[in-house]
């Protein structure tokens, strides 16, 4: 894909995009915004991929396309906010557990995996965020429409639940 090789993109979409779709609509329920989101990572994606040394300094091609489509997410609510209505809440959590969480849980597993299943879901969603997908805490904030001191506060708090259930 580094030498615009087509086929290799159209690989790297077909496998990566049906995954990065359903992560983008689980933060934002504005199909319009989602598809913003996916045009602009593709597209960031084809542009910078010689740029990318994931695997020479331990990364991966999912966790850079991750990276990149949550930054432009943040992004898209930032414009929205700044010229009309706020953007449309994140979706409402199932009750049945999510694919991700799913995942997350077998990837997790053990005493961390059960103490994550024990946070409260704005103690996990907040640490997920800031942990596991790498957001700041301002991008954090704008992602769930808090103040950025909930976000710390949220984060203090499940970081210390997490250290309590694991001594």
């Amino acid at each position: 894909m580094a030498r615009g090789d087509r086929g290799a993109f159209d690989e790297l979409y077909r496998r990566t995009s049906p995954w990065l779709v359903v992560r983008l609509r689980r933060r934002c329920a504005d199909e319009q915004i989602v598809a913003e989101v996916m045009q602009e990572t593709y597209l960031a994606v084809w542009r910078a991929a010689g740029a990318f040394a994931g695997s020479a300094v331990g990364g991966t091609a999912v966790g850079w396309l991750w990276t990149i489509a949550a930054r432009r997410l943040v992004d898209a609510f930032r414009r929205r906010a700044h010229h009309a209505e706020p953007p449309v809440a994140a979706a409402e959590r199932a009750v049945v557990p999510a694919a991700e969480e799913q995942a997350l849980a077998k990837t997790v597993g053990g005493d961390v995996g059960d103490a994550l299943q024990r946070l409260a879901p704005e103690l996990r969603e907040v640490l997920q965020a800031t942990v596991l997908d790498g957001l700041t805490i301002r991008e954090t904030a704008v992602l769930f429409r808090l103040p950025e001191g909930t976000v710390k506060t949220r984060a203090r708090r499940a970081r210390i639940a997490m250290r309590e259930a694991l001594t």
